[in-house]
C-alpha cells in the first residue's frame, strides 16, 4: 500500500532501463519504496539498472517484457501482479525513431506506432485492470510535448504520442472512482544528468540540437513524485510549458509551419 503521502511501497516499470523511469526508482526508493520490478527485454543494461538500484535497498527484480509482443502482455504482466500487490506503474517505455527514414521505410514507422502505442495500450490496459482488482494503484503514463501538435520534424513519433495521451485521459476517467489514479505526464526535450551538464543529452534525443524549456530525468522524477502527492491527472516537465504549448496548439496552420520547431 502506499504511504502516508500518497507515495508508493512498490511499483513496476514498464521500460526498465528508461533513464527517466531509473531516476524515478531512485526517487521513490529514497522516499521508502521498497519493491520495484523492471520489465524489459533481457539485456546487461537491465541486469546492471537492477543491481544498482538493490545498492539503494530495495528488493529489485526483473522480468522478461517485449512492448511489440502485446499477446504475451496478460501472462507476464499478470504473473507480477499475482507476487504482490503493485502500488505504482511507470510506462516508460518507447523510441524516437528517425524520421527522415522512417518516412521512406513504412515498416520502420509502423514499428514506432506499435511500440509507442500499441503495446502501450495493450500494457496499459492489462496493468490497470490488475490495479482494479487489488483496489488501488496509480498508472503513470510519460506522454510527451510532441504529442500536442504535430511538427514536421517528428510527426510519426508526435502522433504515436498523441495517440498514447488520448487513450491515457481515456483510461483516467474510465478508472475514475475505482481506486486507481492515471497520471499523465509531459515532458519537453529531455537530456541526461544534472541541469548543469549542459550538452548531455538522454539516449533518446541524443545528437538533437538543444531546446528552450529542456529538462532532466531527475526533474521529471520530481514532478512525478509532485504529482503523485496531489494526485494530479496531468503533469508537465518543466511547468511552463503548459502555457506554450496552449498558445502553440492554437496557432493558425501556416504560421505553425515557419516556426523553427
Amino acid at each position: 500500500m502506499k504511504d502516508a503521502f500518497g507515495l508508493p511501497r512498490s511499483l513496476l516499470i514498464l521500460g526498465g532501463t528508461s533513464e527517466i523511469g531509473l531516476a524515478t526508482a531512485r526517487r521513490l526508493i529514497a522516499r521508502r519504496a521498497r519493491t520495484v520490478w523492471l520489465a524489459g527485454r533481457p539485456s546487461p543494461a537491465l541486469d546492471t539498472a537492477a543491481d544498482r538500484l538493490r545498492t539503494l535497498g530495495a528488493d529489485v527484480r526483473t522480468v522478461d517484457f517485449d512492448a511489440l509482443d502485446p499477446g504475451s502482455h496478460e501472462e507476464v504482466l499478470g504473473k507480477v501482479f499475482a507476487e504482490g500487490a503493485i502500488d505504482m506503474v511507470l510506462l516508460a517505455f518507447g523510441v524516437l525513431g528517425d524520421q527522415a527514414h522512417d518516412e521512406a521505410e513504412p515498416l520502420a514507422a509502423v514499428r514506432v506506432a506499435q511500440t509507442n502505442y500499441t503495446g502501450a495500450v495493450s500494457a496499459g490496459l492489462v496493468c490497470a485492470g490488475a490495479m482494479q482488482t487489488q483496489g488501488h494503484g496509480s498508472l503513470v503514463v510519460l506522454s510527451s510535448v510532441a504529442g500536442e501538435r504535430a511538427r514536421r520534424a517528428d510527426f510519426i513519433y508526435g502522433s504515436s504520442k498523441a495517440g498514447l495521451d488520448a487513450f491515457a485521459q481515456g483510461l483516467g476517467d474510465a478508472m475514475y472512482g475505482t481506486g486507481v489514479q492515471v497520471m499523465v505526464v509531459r515532458p519537453g526535450f529531455v537530456r541526461s544528468g544534472s541541469v548543469r551538464s549542459g550538452s548531455v543529452r538522454s539516449r533518446t534525443t541524443a545528437g538533437w540540437p538543444e531546446t528552450p524549456l529542456a529538462t532532466t530525468p531527475e526533474a521529471v522524477a520530481t514532478a512525478i513524485e509532485l504529482g503523485l502527492r496531489r494526485r494530479s491527472e496531468t503533469v508537465w516537465v518543466p511547468g511552463a510549458l503548459r502555457v506554450v504549448m496552449a498558445a502553440v496548439r492554437h496557432l493558425p496552420r501556416p504560421l505553425f509551419r515557419r516556426l523553427p520547431l
